[in-house]
């Protein structure tokens, strides 16, 4: 599924059948290639996995056959895209080697007493009040970035969608 070659795809899956492998584990590496290597790149690929995770379990073998098929020429047809893969494993890192951000006060809980003493809340902008729903401020105490799209796919739009909030973060952030 990763070299994008469903023929393949389609012959390990008979391979695996074939060889009595649990239809669980099958559907389960297809649901993390969906996420680890389709990605944003296709959404839906994980959609179709999940769904077809739940019609396996409801329809078992032979027919599972049927909808696991389905769900690997997806996957392997699919767009590809690892940046999430790759964000989530930056983070990760930051976190694992002690890096420790504090929540913006702006992001911070209002719903006890004494919050607004200590600044809780204060100059916070809710998105859906802004055109398109986004308002540049920052959700980080320091510029950090670990997501970037690719040009695959719907992961396009994104990289355009982020450029664009980025610029009006940068143009807000130089006044």
């Amino acid at each position: 599924m990763r070299g994008c070659d469903p023929d393949a795809a389609l012959y390990w899956l008979a391979k695996m059948l074939h060889a009595g492998e649990d239809i669980r584990f099958i559907v389960r590496r297809i649901m993390i290639c969906a996420s680890e290597d389709v990605g944003m790149a296709d959404s839906q690929a994980l959609v179709v996995v999940t769904a077809a995770q739940q019609a396996v379990d409801f329809v078992g073998l032979p027919e599972a056959q049927l909808i696991l098929a389905h769900a690997t020429v997806y996957v392997a047809t699919a767009p590809k895209s690892n940046r999430c893969t790759v964000a989530i494993g930056k983070a990760m890192q930051e976190v694992k080697q002690g890096r420790t951000l504090a929540v913006p006060k702006h992001l911070r809980d209002t719903h006890y007493k004494g919050s607004q003493k200590l600044g809780h809340g204060e100059n916070y902008k809710y998105g859906h009040d802004f055109e398109g729903s986004y308002v540049p401020q920052a959700y980080l105490p320091e510029g950090r970035t670990y997501y970037e799209p690719t040009e695959n796919g719907m992961e396009k739009r994104i990289k355009e969608r982020l450029a664009y909030w980025r610029a009006l973060f940068e143009a807000e952030a130089g006044k």
